[in-house]
């Protein structure tokens, strides 16, 4: 009772400010609200006219297939965000992806699968691939994180350069062992029960088991940033690392960190993956990066710095997922969801650098 009061009381609040307003103030307060929340207004009429085209758009199972889709994806952004907090970016978060893939679907095909990479190689334990995959991710992480806080380098330039190390890294894995390149798949079945198995249903439905691993992912990272040390520094060195480093706070320690953090996200993002997609390649991971930082923006992370929200961050990737949906269901060609994904990409960033510069 006492939150429904607080919210109350809040909104009795706000309106009785507005009121106050002059006919002026009141039409810049709503120019602002509808300028700072286009995005979310896009998506709304977007929702609506998809479903008005389409009557399955918002049927149980396409609604499945979409919270599906996005749980996927949530580790990624998650990752990503810490770095957007820290005012940077990371261009290698869909390679590290690929390589994380191909080693998770390396290591769990089955023995009986006819061009298995490692023919002597009993089918690991799950929790030991999961583990290498994190470690893996995180070395990368690490690396983009020491380039960054030691030389001063900008996240941008050492993301990329990394992205090129990690892809190389890649091509040479799928070519050992006389693989020469081909998909890896024939996954063994207790590694895909695992991971897109189902114990839950929605109106027949099946709900798959990673989206559960996803809402872990969620907390464990909202405990992080919120309720952790590490998570108040992160937010005071994106806010200025200056001010942070005479605070007492290790900048270079929290860079490094961060980025670390992130790379074990993607670690995840690519265990998860390399059972749904069933089939790794080259390709693996390819843009994964461009969506994770697209969804952050449009849930709030600045890249101005200093600012951003788990909640958020989940929001956006599951806003943007929406769209990328509805782009199918309204049969939108594809190559267009391209030129789609960039614009929204230029019009959050454009959104969130015009709140900044308002509060400047």
């Amino acid at each position: 009772m006492n939150v429904f009061s607080n919210m109350k009381s809040s909104w009795n609040a706000k309106i009785s400010s507005y009121q106050a307003l002059d006919s002026k103030d009141k039409k810049t307060f709503w120019k602002e609200t509808l300028i700072n929340n286009a995005m979310y207004i896009l998506i709304l009429v977007a929702i609506i006219y998809t479903q008005a085209k389409n009557s399955y758009f918002l049927k149980p199972d396409s609604i499945v297939n979409i919270i599906s889709l996005s749980a996927a994806n949530i580790p990624i952004a998650c990752g990503i965000a810490g770095c957007i907090v820290l005012t940077g970016t990371d261009l290698s978060a869909g390679r590290v992806v690929g390589l994380t893939a191909c080693i998770s679907a390396s290591l769990l095909q089955s023995v009986t699968y006819a061009t298995k990479m490692f023919p002597d190689l009993p089918v690991m334990p799950i929790w030991l691939v999961i583990l290498i995959a994190i470690a893996v991710g995180g070395l990368v992480g690490w690396v983009n994180g020491f380039f960054v806080a030691k030389f001063s380098l900008h996240p941008f330039i050492v993301t990329l350069a990394t992205q090129l190390i990690v892809y190389g890294c890649l091509l040479m894995y799928i070519m050992i062992n006389g693989n020469n390149g081909q998909p890896l798949s024939g996954l063994d079945q207790s590694f895909k029960d695992f991971v897109t198995g189902s114990h839950l249903s929605v109106a027949g439905v099946p709900i798959p088991n990673y989206v559960f691993y996803a809402i872990v992912v969620v907390i464990f990272m909202w405990f992080m940033w919120n309720k952790t040390t590490f998570g108040k520094n992160m937010f005071a060195v994106g806010s200025s690392p200056e001010a942070a480093n005479v605070s007492g706070v290790n900048v270079m320690k929290t860079t490094i960190l961060v980025h670390t953090l992130a790379g074990c996200m993607y670690g995840i993002t690519g265990f998860i993956e390399s059972a749904r997609i069933g089939s790794n390649q080259a390709g693996t991971g390819l843009n994964y990066e461009c969506d994770a930082i697209a969804a952050c923006v449009i849930g709030g992370v600045s890249f101005v710095g200093g600012t951003g929200k788990i909640s958020g961050v989940v929001m956006g990737v599951f806003l943007l997922r929406i769209i990328f949906v509805a782009l199918q269901f309204l049969s939108i060609n594809q190559n267009l969801q391209y030129i789609i994904k960039g614009l929204i990409i230029l019009i959050a960033c454009s959104i969130d650098m015009r709140k900044y510069l308002v509060r400047k």
